[in-house]
């Protein structure tokens, strides 16, 4: 059996989607903290628990009989993510997967001036010491992200941020695609994939280029000292260490950490990637 966790979030929804498009649904499992939240999946078939990465017992329930587990990175940083990354991975091994997958990130590396490319590599390696094979799906820089600050902007006319560098957008419908894919042809990949990025790297100066083209409506894009940003974003109430996780998107993309374009993900999906000023269109359609 095939065991999801994070079923019922953005990326981990879709990836089921697209798993049963290949597999039967009596093959599906899902691991989800609130099994209400998955009843449409049960009543497709998929077999639906209740997991968490915090419930070590849970998990054990919610992983029995896997073949394969892919593992939905959490939406945390720091040391907490990597231990609950570690619970998974060991509740995997002593379920008997004989496979591990994991939603990782282009930039893992543990000199990345992000912290989330930081906790993938080193859940990376508690993947290696598992002792078991595994697939780590080195996905894009999400597209969602952009649409996020481009919705900030958008009323403003103003897209005030740090400055940047390239990012490979990459829509989650492909990520999905080909998590899918992989999961359905077991063994395709042996440890890191290729980054699995969009056709194209962008800057933030032409999202708000595309951004004026899709709306009618000029954003400027405007750049701002880091110590600026920081202070008008934590004014404004955000927590201190958030912004700095925040502040480490726009240091790396400096580095050129998220500007690799690679083909690996049109290969996977069987066509071209869905491109960032399609989900920029599609986010921006009640503006």
């Amino acid at each position: 059996m095939i065991i999801i966790t994070g079923a019922t979030g953005l990326l981990g929804r879709r990836i089921v989607e697209r798993l049963l498009t290949r597999v039967p649904a009596g093959r599906v499992g899902v691991s989800v903290r609130d099994p209400r939240k998955a009843q449409a999946l049960a009543d497709r078939g998929v077999r639906v628990r209740q997991g968490d990465f915090t419930d070590v017992a849970g998990l054990a329930h919610a992983f029995e009989g896997a073949s394969q587990v892919l593992i939905v990175s959490v939406d945390k940083m720091g040391e907490e993510c990597v231990k609950q990354h570690r619970v998974a991975i060991d509740a995997a091994v002593a379920a008997g997967a004989r496979r591990i997958l994991y939603t990782s990130q282009m930039g893992a590396s543990p000199s990345s001036r992000f912290q989330a490319c930081v906790d993938h590599a080193a859940t990376e390696e508690a993947l290696r010491a598992g002792g078991i094979p595994f697939t780590s799906l080195r996905n894009g820089f999400y597209a969602a992200s952009a649409a996020h600050f481009i919705g900030q902007a958008v009323e403003s006319g103003r897209l005030v941020l740090p400055t940047d560098g390239p990012f490979s957008w990459t829509a989650h419908a492909d990520l999905a695609e080909a998590a899918a894919a992989v999961l359905a042809d077991e063994g395709r990949f042996e440890g890191p994939t290729p980054p699995l990025t969009g056709a194209r790297a962008l800057t933030f100066e032409d999202l708000a280029s595309l951004t004026t083209e899709i709306t009618g409506r000029t954003l400027t894009r405007i750049t701002v000292p880091d110590d600026e940003w920081l202070a008008e974003v934590t004014g404004h109430g955000m927590p201190a260490t958030v912004a700095q996780q925040l502040l480490g998107i726009f240091t790396a993309a400096r580095d050129g950490e998220f500007a690799t374009v690679d083909p690996t993900l049109a290969t996977l999906t069987g066509r071209e990637p869905v491109s960032v000023e399609t989900v920029l269109r599609e986010h921006l359609a009640g503006h």
